[in-house]
């Protein structure tokens, strides 16, 4: 967990996960309107929230109470990173357990100092507080928990006012006094939120998980009847084995029961796993097929870990896999250097007690650069894989014989799967309706139930959307060749889905303007993992009223811990087809460019996670987007993503960036003097020294120092950053004295300039002690590193990654220093 702490004036955040957490307190609160979020800490945005002041109370009451940490739920979680988002959720019962204090703040209750009772007891009752769901486990977990007026006065505690408590909340009094919560049934503890409201839906059973002492992933969106039977699931089976599958088993599944039998008879036929492959055109039913089996197998073999893999892309499979290795807590897991996929497969290989199902899901391309998709399996004889893919040659080579083709469904099935997704009944006098829309509809799976989602809002009858389809079929192209690439199937499924796309778009930019432009953005980014907050709005409610209008045309797919949506392939394709018939494409592109530089972080290391999510919709932007635009907010783009990568140690993805940034600045934007050309130069000049290209780092990094020098000054940050990444080049090739020569300028500058405590200054005397270690003075380079670690500690805090890494290298030398003098 993360935990605050003032450095002075400063705020600084501290990361203790895998070490002993200093004793803290932690906040009990209403979320407000501006609250400090996690990337207002890095971006030091924090003091012009409103929530600042719940912050300064915080601290203020801690220090009172002897404590220098604290924890507030805002700003001590990285929402951009789902995984810690939901271990989070899992995790917050604990955390309220062990705090030293919990400290409820009640904007709704106002007291002056040592007021009456009785002058505060109608608001207190009246509280929002006790009627908000995760409020619940903040009042139960904690040993002791003290309630503070809107003015920060200290009312009473958890003891003194037991009576009103247990009065307004009905939870027994053995339970508020931290008795064990096993002698309580699992109905009586759930009963215990039933009157609550939670901002989302699913939170009404979230909220519960450490009162239950259950823990399942969150998947918001799923609905809270959902929840509660994934809940219930993990009650009943707690000891089965891990899982992740990121989408819910879908309650309208119909048809397809041949193929299910199949599927399921042969994954583990005679106690021996199969390699099995679902091969169709896009949108017939593929991944939901793989879905239902996945569930299944989940449901019917405790002791079968099943994980879902997206295998669209590289790094697809990558994230996929470094998620299975936290889910199992693989030793390593959270080591950025360690190649996740062999990590697995070692651990997997070593497991052959327990069976694995494997789910690779759009698995179109076996060749994945260096790697194959083979690769990423393990050699497991208890390990079944199951591959979706739209490639009938990929089929084959992944699975032959045991390739399941997908054909359209016949009439029966697809009448029974609209009745499924439509909320009134199909009568008998519409059944030759439906078997005509389903024919006009190519029996298309995607098709149906976006129809059956536009009947269901717009309550009209299937022969009113009917005639839509007809007046829409205008609007299809009848050819094209880039949809018969896999033959006149494909062609049928991407006509059906483009008609009811056209239905929903007409309304959509009818009656519902802000998720019509929702829906044209998303067009232009990668189809996956869409954050919501590349969405804009003027308020997180406005935002989800948007998206909630796209769930229910059927549009797009919540993905897991709320924070994100997918377009299916073909909605998004017609959607970029729509766009570009219209002429708004381009106009879209550059939209998505700009919000994606709005959300896009700085190149801090807590920020990681922010930009690994959005790095693929970056990259998609930037590959199709026109060569034209190559304005302030694409060339802004593209320098932060080339950071990011080069952050990330994708060397040749940085390279190809920067060099893209610094020739379209050097030809059409800015002069080559310009100090953001400078800066695409030194950026490249990096990314050559990390790949030991030192001839052309030297020859860059020359070319900006000297250019610094005479445009801005010698004394110039820009100039001296220069002067530090060309010593780190002589460094890298042994040419100590060079370097030297070079890093005591900067140091002693940035000291001048700077101060000795700025990050800048710390970064030079950290450079110089490993020139001086290169060169065999070890004494000096010992007595430089000794100082900076110092500092270091005070300035960016203990478990900063730079002050991690000085101080693993003091100890290093110290050792070596201790055995040379033996």
């Amino acid at each position: 967990m993360r935990l605050l702490h003032f450095n002075g004036e400063r705020l600084v955040s501290t990361d203790f996960r895998g070490k002993t957490s200093p004793p803290y307190a932690i906040l009990s609160h209403r979320w407000g309107d501006s609250e400090v979020l996690y990337e207002d800490l890095a971006a030091c945005t924090y003091k012009e929230k409103d929530g600042y002041r719940k912050i300064e109370f915080c601290a203020a009451q801690a220090a009172r109470d002897g404590l220098q940490h604290f924890w507030i739920d805002t700003c001590c979680i990285d929402k951009w990173d789902r995984r810690e988002r939901s271990k989070a959720i899992n995790s917050m019962f604990r955390w309220y357990k062990d705090a030293a204090k919990c400290y409820v703040f009640l904007p709704d209750v106002s007291a002056a100092a040592d007021a009456p009772q009785s002058t505060w007891e109608a608001s207190f009752l009246a509280s929002e507080w006790f009627t908000r769901g995760w409020t619940l486990q903040e009042l139960i977990a904690p040993v002791f928990v003290e309630f503070f007026s809107c003015e920060g006065w200290r009312i009473g505690d958890k003891t003194s006012l037991e009576p009103l408590v247990h009065a307004k909340t009905g939870i027994p009094v053995r339970a508020l006094r931290n008795g064990p919560l096993d002698e309580f049934t699992i109905d009586e503890r759930r009963d215990w939120a039933k009157n609550r409201e939670t901002s989302e839906e699913e939170d009404a059973v979230y909220c519960l998980l450490g009162i239950l002492d259950v823990v399942i992933p969150a998947a918001y969106g799923e609905g809270v009847e959902r929840a509660w039977r994934r809940l219930q699931i993990e009650l009943e089976a707690a000891d089965g084995a891990l899982s992740i599958i990121p989408f819910s088993q879908n309650e309208q599944f119909v048809g397809r029961e041949s193929q299910l039998a199949k599927l399921e008879a042969k994954l583990f036929k005679d106690n021996q796993a199969t390699t099995i492959a679902i091969v169709g055109p896009p949108g017939t039913g593929k991944s939901q097929l793989a879905l239902e089996v996945a569930h299944r197998t989940r449901q019917k073999n405790r002791n079968c870990c099943v994980f879902w893999i997206d295998a669209s892309d590289t790094d697809s499979l990558y994230r996929s896999y470094e998620s299975i290795a936290r889910k199992l807590g693989i030793p390593g897991w959270d080591d950025e250097k360690v190649d996740s996929r062999q990590l697995v497969r070692a651990y997997l290989d070593g497991k052959g007690e327990r069976q694995y199902l494997l789910v690779f899901d759009n698995a179109d391309d076996v060749s994945l650069g260096s790697a194959h998709l083979t690769d990423f399996v393990p050699q497991l004889e208890q390990c079944a894989v199951l591959y979706t893919t739209t490639n009938s040659d990929t089929a084959k080579e992944l699975a032959a014989p045991n390739v399941l083709q997908l054909r359209e469904m016949s009439m029966s099935t697809a009448q029974r799967m609209l009745a499924n997704y439509m909320k009134a009944s199909l009568l008998t006098s519409e059944q030759q309706e439906a078997q005509l829309l389903l024919y006009e509809l190519s029996y298309l799976p995607l098709a149906i139930v976006q129809a059956a989602a536009y009947i269901n809002t717009q309550d009209i009858t299937l022969q009113e959307y009917r005639s839509l389809v007809a007046k829409q079929k205008e609007a299809v192209p009848q050819c094209d060749s880039e949809l018969h690439k896999d033959g006149p199937q494909e062609h049928n499924t991407t006509s059906a889905v483009a008609i009811t796309l056209l239905i929903s778009l007409d309304q959509l930019c009818s009656n519902s303007e802000r998720a019509a432009d929702y829906l044209f953005l998303t067009a232009c980014v990668d189809r996956k993992d869409i954050p919501l907050d590349l969405l804009p709005a003027s308020s997180s409610r406005q935002r989800e009223e948007a998206v909630k209008v796209l769930s229910g045309y059927g549009l797009v797919t919540r993905r897991p811990a709320e924070s994100s949506l997918d377009l299916h392939q073909l909605v998004h394709r017609a959607l970029r087809k729509w766009l570009r018939k219209q002429g708004r494409l381009d106009e879209w592109t550059r939209n998505a460019i700009r919000e994606l530089c709005r959300v896009f972080p700085g190149n801090e290391h807590s920020s990681r996670s922010k930009w690994r999510r959005l790095l693929p919709h970056a990259k998609y932007v930037q590959s199709h987007s026109p060569s034209k635009q190559e304005g302030g907010h694409r060339l802004k783009l593209a320098w932060k993503s080339a950071t990011a990568l080069y952050n990330d140690g994708r060397w040749m993805e940085a390279e190809q960036l920067d060099v893209q940034v610094m020739e379209t600045r050097k030809r059409r934007v800015l002069r080559e003097e310009h100090p953001s050309t400078l800066t695409g130069i030194a950026n490249l000049a990096s990314t050559y020294r990390n790949q030991g290209r030192w001839k052309e780092a030297e020859e860059l990094g020359v070319q900006v120092m000297e250019t610094s020098s005479r445009v801005l000054g010698e004394e110039h940050p820009s100039t001296l950053t220069s002067m530090a990444n060309l010593a780190s080049t002589y460094s890298n090739q042994g040419r100590w004295k060079e370097a030297k020569e070079l890093e005591v300028q900067v140091m002693e500058t940035f000291k001048r300039v700077l101060g000795e405590e700025h990050p800048d200054t710390l970064t030079s005397m950290n450079n110089l002690a490993f020139t001086l270690k290169g060169q065999g003075l070890t004494n000096k380079a010992i007595s430089l590193i000794e100082n900076c670690c110092r500092l270091q500690t005070v300035v960016l805090g203990p478990q900063h990654p730079f002050t991690i890494s000085s101080h693993k290298a003091l100890a290093t030398w110290q050792l070596e220093a201790i055995e040379l003098s033996k």
